[in-house]
């Protein structure tokens, strides 16, 4: 991939993080697939739109977004090699036309100046090196008056899945898991550090809205539990654990998540998070 910076990011996408989400894009669907209708409907997307998708990981969003644009073309843009992989095999699958995917780093892929109507994303936009340099560079990949939309998590203690986390905390190294403000998945949990990095990197119009939505995360609370500590941070936190730490913590999630079990066994947990959206101006005198 030319014109990475953010190396760290690209290794863990290309690596097991990567490979893990692309194997399981099912069940990651099913834990976050409650905000897609108003994320598209935020970004206002119509037939003839052009569409960027930040962070598309395995491009459900991106299809989505097609869908919603018969004559226009949405294109996904990530790090992860693996996900695109999934992601272009879906598309294909589903007979999608207008769609296209590209491996790169939304904070310097070269995008063409205003070449997009609408740039969307969920959860793509948390980990970037330089989230202004990330935003401004698709700002200037937004037509004048284009639109962008984006659901990022609010406060950690919002997340069932982060409470969940936390009750582990007498087997794993839980320490600050889910902290608000930290580097990575809650980094842009503060309304106000949204606003000042979108106000910095040339947005304006910026609106922030709450919107929870319930993910389904397994079928039966044990089988929720063991894909939870398959997911990145659960797999860092036991790695750290000695084996009896390890069984104990996974005895401890699953009582967590039985009260969770719906009717049909489901386990649901509620997702918190803030959907963004911002102008880029329509003139360029309207700019910060």
């Amino acid at each position: 991939m030319p014109d990475i910076v953010n190396t760290e990011q690209a290794q863990a996408w290309n690596g097991p993080e990567g490979a893990h989400w692309a194997r399981n894009q099912d069940r990651w669907n099913a834990v976050n697939e409650g905000f897609n209708g108003p994320l598209l409907e935020a970004a206002g997307i119509t037939g003839d739109h052009r569409i960027l998708d930040l962070g598309c990981g395995s491009g459900q969003t991106t299809r989505l977004a097609a869908l919603r644009a018969p004559q226009g073309r949405a294109l996904g843009l990530d790090l992860s090699g693996p996900m695109l992989a999934e992601a272009r095999a879906c598309a294909e699958r589903e007979s999608i036309v207008n769609v296209s995917f590209a491996q790169g780093d939304a904070q310097v892929h070269p995008l063409e100046a205003g070449a997009f109507d609408a740039a969307i994303s969920r959860y793509g936009v948390m980990f970037f090196a330089d989230p202004v340099a990330a935003f401004g560079n698709v700002g200037r990949a937004l037509r004048p008056g284009g639109r962008l939309a984006f659901v990022c998590p609010a406060n950690a203690t919002l997340n069932g899945w982060v409470t969940a986390v936390a009750s582990l905390r007498d087997f794993l190294p839980v320490g600050g898991f889910g902290q608000l403000g930290a580097p990575g998945m809650f980094s842009l949990a503060s309304p106000d550090h949204i606003r000042g990095i979108l106000t910095a990197a040339g947005f304006t119009g910026i609106t922030l809205n709450q919107a929870q939505a319930y993910g389904a995360w397994g079928r039966g609370a044990e089988d929720a539990a063991e894909f939870l500590l398959g997911t990145g941070p659960g797999r860092h936190l036991m790695e750290q654990a000695d084996t009896t730490a390890r069984a104990r913590a996974l005895r401890t999630l699953t009582d967590h998540l039985r009260p969770h079990e719906a009717a049909d066994g489901t386990v649901r947990l509620r997702s918190t998070s803030w959907l963004v959206t911002a102008d880029r101006p329509t003139d360029p005198s309207d700019r910060p």
